[in-house]
């Protein structure tokens, strides 16, 4: 009897419902915000559980809207709720349900991209990153333009235990459309193995929880959401500079039909790109002629070591980007006037320095 009626004091207070505050402050979802209200709190629940157990937990919900996630969050026991909305138009109904949970909730107006989340929680909830992750969650039913941005950008954060992960391993739960939830999941040889699955992985256990139909949003999207669990890992699969991982990943799979040394090559100039390719694949010890699905994650890991050794030898590798190169070719072959070459002879301007 006491643990239920300990259970019932998370509960909030007869409040309206989401639909009715929606109605109140005539909310509408912004298209260009790609703006989606989740409204059934059962399907809210249901999101919030898994996140593992909110019991006097810290929690940071990314983009609450009119607050129906929001709700269940509170319900499931969390003693401190931060709130960032970057969309004004939301903060009085929020701040309606942070009344109704005296203490408990504290509303940020901002953009989470900006937002310096490591300043949002007290340093005493840290823990070591090597033991038991801190009570602090990240929770958010995200817009879908800005869903896999703040991903790569949190998993840097991650990489270098800055931002959300100043505490320690906090785990995130959030909502993707449901073609990146199975990206962000997606194993060797699947056909959705992509950057994202790569860079999710390495530095995470990713789960894909479960998929809300998109009837269930309002208005109804034209693709059904997933929810996807992050815990990061003690030690993250791969032992480079995020940067330089996420270069090697991203060129890899730009040619992702192709075979992988495609998209090595990719990575250096023209002038060095056949000889350094062989170098690269050679040291790494990966078969040249696999696709980019079907390279596993000590394949990435052995490829990222081989290029960083590369990149000790010439630093100059490491800030070559092939595109600007096409680019700059590109331009080139604009000029191609009698009056350009004479100003270029004129100016005496260099071509810019290749490595190599």
């Amino acid at each position: 009897m006491a643990a239920s009626g300990k259970l019932a004091s998370f509960r909030l207070p007869p409040l309206p419902t989401v639909g009715e505050l929606i109605k109140l402050y005539n909310l509408r979802a912004e298209k260009q915000l790609s703006q989606n209200f989740l409204l059934d709190l059962r399907l809210t629940d249901k999101l919030v559980r898994q996140a593992g157990s909110l019991k006097d937990a810290h929690v940071c919900e990314v983009g609450p809207g009119p607050g129906g996630l929001t709700r269940s969050i509170l319900n499931a026991g969390a003693a401190d709720l931060l709130v960032v909305e970057k969309d004004s138009r939301f903060i009085p109904g929020l701040k309606l349900l942070s009344e109704a949970a005296p203490g408990r909730m504290r509303i940020v107006h901002g953009d989470i991209l900006t937002y310096r989340m490591d300043r949002g929680f007290p340093v005493n909830i840290s823990k070591p990153w090597e033991g038991e992750p801190p009570n602090l969650h990240v929770i958010g039913n995200l817009p879908f333009n800005v869903s896999t941005l703040l991903i790569i950008k949190w998993l840097e954060n991650m990489a270098n235990r800055t931002g959300p992960f100043a505490y320690g391993r906090t785990r995130l739960t959030l909502t993707f459309q449901k073609e990146v939830a199975e990206r962000l999941t997606a194993s060797t040889n699947s056909k959705q193995r992509s950057r994202l699955s790569i860079m999710a992985q390495y530095l995470c256990t990713v789960r894909n929880c479960f998929t809300i139909p998109g009837r269930a949003f309002v208005p109804k999207p034209d693709v059904d959401v997933g929810i996807v669990h992050f815990t990061p890992l003690v030690q993250p699969q791969i032992q480079q500079p995020f940067q330089l991982v996420e270069k090697v990943v991203r060129n890899v799979f730009q040619f992702r039909r192709k075979y992988c040394h495609k998209g090595v090559g990719k990575l250096f100039p023209e002038a060095c790109r056949i000889e350094l390719t062989q170098e690269m694949m050679q040291k790494a010890d990966v078969d040249p002629i696999l696709r980019p699905t079907e390279l596993t994650i000590p394949h990435f890991r052995a490829l990222a070591d081989a290029y960083a050794h590369l990149c000790t030898q010439e630093p100059s590798l490491l800030s070559y980007d092939f595109r600007e190169e096409l680019r700059r070719k590109h331009l080139a072959g604009r000029r191609n006037t009698p009056v350009d070459t004479f100003i270029d002879m004129a100016t005496g301007t260099p071509s810019p320095q290749q490595p190599c």
